[in-house]
């Protein structure tokens, strides 16, 4: 197994949520997981890494390899870490619903001559 972490540019939830979408859908992943502050998609699993760029852009995102290697072993939580000091809350990052690159945008307008509309979507 080995932990790849790819930079993406998510804008909003729906970027995130495109990206997630398109990366679990391939095979040999165990994990995927998103860091907002970083933009990163961290996948642990067998996939090959160029696997996971080219359905990030495939979807229309920008995306580039930082880093590949083997997953790091679980550290086993020590109690004196734990008991001498309190937990603070970690502060959330949270996206904004949608983004420029995200929303459609419906355009019509009315041909004078022939009374016919056209639409863009």
């Amino acid at each position: 197994m080995k932990k790849t972490v790819v930079k993406v540019n998510m804008n909003c939830q729906i970027c995130k949520k495109d990206s997630l979408r398109a990366v679990t859908k391939l095979t040999g992943i165990d994990m995927v997981a998103v860091d907002d502050e970083k933009g990163t998609l961290t996948v642990v699993g067998v996939v090959d890494p160029l696997f996971i760029v080219k359905r990030l852009r495939k979807i229309g995102k920008n995306a580039e390899i930082i880093s590949v290697g083997p997953e790091p072993p679980p550290k086993p939580p020590s109690e004196s870490t734990t008991s001498a000091q309190p937990r603070s809350d970690p502060v959330s990052f949270d996206l904004p619903p949608c983004c420029n690159q995200c929303q459609l945008v419906a355009v019509g307008y009315v041909l004078f001559d022939d009374g016919q509309v056209c639409n863009i979507l």
